[in-house]
């Protein structure tokens, strides 16, 4: 049977991993492809070098109108922004707008345990993978981690489960929903790019609005926005909860993770074998434990699966322990709200590295939080004036001498060696940005791979290394 994309013209805007999985796509199941990047022709080189094996074509440089001329399909990668002038021109010629993951869930025959939520959508998806992988199934862990699923389409078979992370960039496109889906929170994230917390809600709620009543709908009982979603659900609600006892779903109980489906009830685990630290990792705990058993997954092989389960990159990721001091790498947090979770996760005196570019975020509770916990907070980036400006008028709102010092440094790499220098053994060094990498980096991965070379080249000169938890492998 021939592909829906056989013989039209398809646009993809954007070149990135998204783009370069559906440009291959596309062509092998015989669409006419032409993609286009804002990249300057003069360094599209290597782009169109691992494309070389591709029949398409190329515009570099531009998104021109003139791209949509006889075009049936116009997809767009995450960073294409879905108010472009291109797209409303196109949906206003009537072409199908779409991206690479939408494509993938038309297709793929497994069933989808899909993930979203402004934070901890990276470790439960990754957990929730791992658990499923661990019962003795295949499990395909991609979307928003990992290299896009559309790629790997011929190799998954119809008894594999798929695990999506799905963000608010690839959710609002969707017109489908997976079998299994979960909200982890809804709390103010970007909206540079959506212009509304209104606006960003309702393309999350697109991973529930397409569901069949069949399906299962999986949502934080203890977050007010994803606890909203509940009238979205078509077919059978669960819950996650730490606040309360949960009719259907998973909640903590006399110091265990319980899970529930009815009338019965069995008990996961000890809350102490999980090795993750902070209450936000306990709650994509519980997530990770009702998605794995909405499809059928033991509860031994969760257990099992939680109690080994060791993080994901970049996320409270311990990098180093130099002369009593640990350095923690938790360059994933691109939001407020995930560096105060990762402030929350230690006890030690913490020594904080803050900055990047923002989102049109709200910082005041972030601030607070700071003043009250942190010893030193060392900031760069382009958010370091904003930064700066919240934690001096936080400081004057609670009528305190902040307890925070505050450094401002000229980049990331100058922010650790201060932070080096200003720290005691047992100390906490840790990057938790609160902003995006976009002003020095590609995305939050680069930034903290960065940080780790920074780390490991202190190590290196340091006649006080006690442990290199992560180095940097050339």
């Amino acid at each position: 049977m021939k592909d829906d994309f056989y013989g039209k013209r398809i646009v993809i805007l954007g070149l990135a991993r998204q783009g370069k999985a559906l440009a291959r796509f596309a062509s092998v199941v015989g669409a006419e492809v032409i993609a286009s990047d804002l990249m300057p022709p003069e360094k599209a080189g290597p782009t169109i070098d691992a494309l070389s094996d591709v029949e398409m074509d190329f515009v570099f440089g531009s998104h021109p109108i003139s791209l949509l001329d006889n075009a049936d399909v116009l997809a767009i990668s995450g960073g294409v922004p879905a108010d472009a002038p291109i797209v409303r021109e196109a949906r206003t010629r009537g072409i199908q707008v779409t991206n690479d993951s939408q494509e993938f869930m038309k297709r793929v025959q497994a069933p989808v345990i899909g993930i979203t939520g402004s934070a901890g959508k990276t470790t439960t998806t990754a957990l929730t993978g791992s658990i499923i992988q661990s019962s003795g199934r295949t499990a395909w862990v991609g979307g928003n981690i990992g290299r896009p699923l559309i790629a790997e389409l011929d190799a998954i078979h119809k008894d594999d489960v798929v695990v999506q992370e799905l963000s608010s960039f690839q959710l609002e496109l969707w017109t489908v929903s997976p079998d299994v889906a979960a909200v982890l929170n809804v709390t103010p994230n970007h909206l540079d790019r959506h212009g509304s917390m209104e606006a960003y809600s309702s393309a999350k709620a697109n991973i529930l609005r397409y569901q069949k009543p069949g399906d299962v709908a999986i949502l934080s009982a203890d977050d007010l926005g994803a606890v909203k979603m509940r009238s979205e659900a078509k077919g059978r609600l669960r819950e996650f909860s730490l606040e309360r006892e949960v009719d259907d779903g998973a909640f903590s109980r006399d110091g265990k993770v319980w899970l529930r489906d009815g009338n019965r009830e069995r008990s996961v685990l000890a809350l102490d074998l999980i090795s993750l630290p902070g209450r936000h990792n306990v709650l994509n705990v519980l997530a990770s434990a009702v998605l794995a058993d909405s499809v059928n997954v033991p509860a031994d092989a969760i257990r099992d699966a939680i109690a080994t389960f060791k993080g994901v990159e970049h996320r409270l990721e311990k990098v180093a322990l130099i002369a009593g001091v640990q350095f923690i790498n938790d360059s994933i947090a691109t939001a407020p709200e995930r560096a105060v979770a990762a402030i929350d996760s230690f006890s030690e005196p913490i020594i904080l590295l803050a900055g990047g570019r923002d989102k049109n975020m709200f910082w005041a509770d972030w601030a607070r939080r700071v003043l009250a916990r942190v010893k030193v907070v060392i900031l760069f980036g382009e958010l370091a004036d904003l930064m700066e400006t919240h934690l001096r008028e936080a400081a004057e709102d609670m009528a305190i001498i902040h307890k925070a010092e505050i450094v401002r440094a000229k980049n990331m790499e100058a922010a650790a060696w201060l932070a080096y220098k200003a720290a005691n053994s047992g100390d906490i060094v840790l990057l938790a940005p609160g902003g995006t990498s976009f002003d020095a980096f590609s995305d939050f991965a680069e930034r903290g791979d960065y940080f780790r070379e920074i780390i490991n080249d202190i190590a290196a000169n340091s006649d006080n290394v006690e442990r290199i938890v992560n180095p940097r492998e050339d």
